[in-house]
């Protein structure tokens, strides 16, 4: 009896994958509205938006750029962060592959269909007939943008820790081994701010071969999340490194010290975000890296991804400075509480905002 019902069981669910199968969330041609060379990945998680066409959303901000993502719960994680500046959301109808408002959209949600890095599928339609022509197959419960978003908020902690596992079982380690055996030197993932700009810079440097499709996913999750996880620690500064701008010795200063590592492996040290940029901005060197410390943190960041407060009350070893953040959240805590100016990013800052200070 207990044989029978675990065949009735198998049967069940192999007949919900095969149907399931009918379904495919690839687009031949995907509408890309972001820019950039990394426009062709998830925003997020640095999946293929064209693999995951079908389930993919994407918001126009205020500031006139657009970021797209695999699914809604991508959306979900970036949402906090960018909830102040949307203009507007748009997502992929699954029947016509145009793209529409979330709010005009008819939600199938918890239908047979694999859910795109969530648990619980939830795939949309522009017309209500379309939605109940996928349910009829495919199971589910039709629902507006608003209950699909709070469900996927709801399932987030969840969805979460099942991809965590899973980087943990499967994709680090598969990751690990490609890097290894791929990679002709190392790759700092902390350089990049998304998945999808590492991916992009991984195809068009060749770093790694000519590594692909999932191979060149479970790599660049490798090098920006399990690998970088060893960084992040203080900058160590020798005790006879001297500023080349300033000529102070770096190492009396630890909690302002900047790094620039020159593509032949050379660092240099500097007693401060400013003088670091004097340099940059009358130098021409070819960098690998560039390091500030994190002002709260005390730990080495990208400068490329990091945040400026200028014209703050704090003072640095030379006076004015500009305080590096990792976060812009702790960059405009710091901003109200110390009388900054402006929060500036790394492109922000040129040769006449230096040389203000």
């Amino acid at each position: 009896m207990k044989i029978f019902k675990l065949f009735l069981v198998l049967v069940t669910v192999l007949g919900l994958q095969a149907s399931a199968k009918n379904f495919s969330k690839m687009s031949k041609n995907p509408t890309l509205l972001q820019s950039g060379k990394a426009k062709m990945w998830c925003h997020v998680c640095g999946m293929s938006l064209k693999m995951f066409y079908k389930t993919s959303h994407a918001v126009k901000l205020k500031d006139g750029s657009v970021r797209q993502y695999c699914s809604i719960r991508c959306l979900v994680v970036d949402y906090p962060k960018i909830k102040d500046k949307i203009k507007e959301i748009l997502v992929a109808d699954a029947k016509s592959g145009k793209l529409i408002d979330v709010n005009k959209a008819f939600y199938v949600v918890g239908s047979k269909v694999k859910g795109t890095m969530s648990k619980v599928s939830k795939v949309a339609f522009a017309k209500e007939v379309d939605a109940k022509a996928f349910q009829k197959e495919f199971g589910g419960k039709i629902v507006s943008f608003k209950e699909a978003f709070e469900l996927a908020k709801k399932n987030l902690k969840a969805d979460m820790m099942m991809l965590k596992m899973k980087k943990k079982m499967m994709i680090f380690p598969k990751g690990k081994m490609i890097y290894k055996k791929m990679c002709k030197s190392d790759v700092d993932g902390s350089r990049f701010a998304t998945i999808g700009e590492l991916k992009s810079y991984l195809l068009s440097s060749k770093v790694c071969g000519d590594v692909k499709g999932k191979k060149l996913q479970m790599l660049a999750l490798y090098i920006k999340g399990a690998k970088d996880k060893t960084k992040g620690a203080k900058i160590s500064v020798p005790k006879d490194a001297k500023c080349p701008v300033c000529g102070m010795f770096v190492s009396k200063f630890p909690r302002w010290a900047a790094e620039i590592v020159l593509n032949d492996g050379k660092k240099l040290y500097f007693d401060g975000a400013k003088d670091m940029f004097k340099y940059i901005l009358s130098k021409k060197v070819a960098m690998k890296d560039i390091l500030v410390s994190d002002y709260y943190q005390q730990k080495a960041i990208n400068a490329k991804s990091a945040f400026f407060v200028l014209g703050s009350s704090v003072l640095g070893p030379m006076g004015n400075e500009l305080i590096p953040f990792e976060s812009k959240s702790e960059a405009k805590s710091f901003l109200n509480d110390h009388n900054g100016r402006k929060i500036l990013k790394y492109s922000d800052i040129t040769k006449e905002v230096v040389g203000k200070l």
